[in-house]
């Protein structure tokens, strides 16, 4: 989705949702497609420091409370963008879960705007063979068998028949909130 808008409307801003915890590979990819993309790339982040974001024997809320960890870290700091423009796009897929499978092309959120998912009913197959198409670069995490990359903590290399399976593992977590709290039915 970031090579279309690359080439179609590359000074729309693109929130990258710095939560502090993402993988190292994913911040010099980050940055690796904002430069050959000349994309706008702007970072959102937490309101709440590190040290707020433990629990009360000082572990990182993603080890006791995973799902408060993501709404401070990422719903949380959505909230004012999504007051502020009319439109967020987003790439999510149906194929990639259940939940997603519920989503429609356009969603409203709680704040009165809309959620644009374009890529919603395309296949992995699909999203791959436009990657070789283009010859985009890859995630340097996707060679060393990840298949869902997010915040470092809470994601490992999944089973080869669930896509999103390395994420929250061993949890019934699916989704951080972006896709659930953020959408209004």
């Amino acid at each position: 989705m970031l090579h279309i808008i690359s080439n179609v409307a590359p000074e729309t801003p693109i929130y990258f949702i710095q939560t502090g915890f993402h993988f190292p590979e994913t911040l010099a990819f980050r940055d690796q497609i904002g430069e050959e993309g000349g994309l706008n790339i702007l970072n959102i982040e937490s309101h709440a420091s590190k040290i707020q974001q433990r629990n009360s024997i000082g572990n990182f809320y993603f080890t006791s409370d995973p799902d408060y960890c993501c709404f401070l870290n990422k719903t949380q700091p959505m909230q004012p963008l999504l007051e502020r423009f009319d439109v967020w796009i987003n790439g999510v897929r149906a194929d990639q879960n259940a939940n997603r499978k519920q989503l429609k092309v356009i969603e409203r959120t709680p704040q009165g705007g809309m959620r644009f998912h374009p890529m919603l009913q395309w296949s992995k197959q699909e999203i791959w063979k436009y990657i070789v198409d283009h010859k985009l670069p890859r995630h340097p995490l996707d060679s060393k068998g990840y298949s869902s990359i997010g915040c470092e903590p809470c994601t490992v290399k999944p089973s080869l028949t669930d896509e999103r399976g390395g994420r929250w593992l061993g949890q019934s977590k699916t989704e951080c909130g972006l896709h659930t709290e953020l959408v209004s039915k």
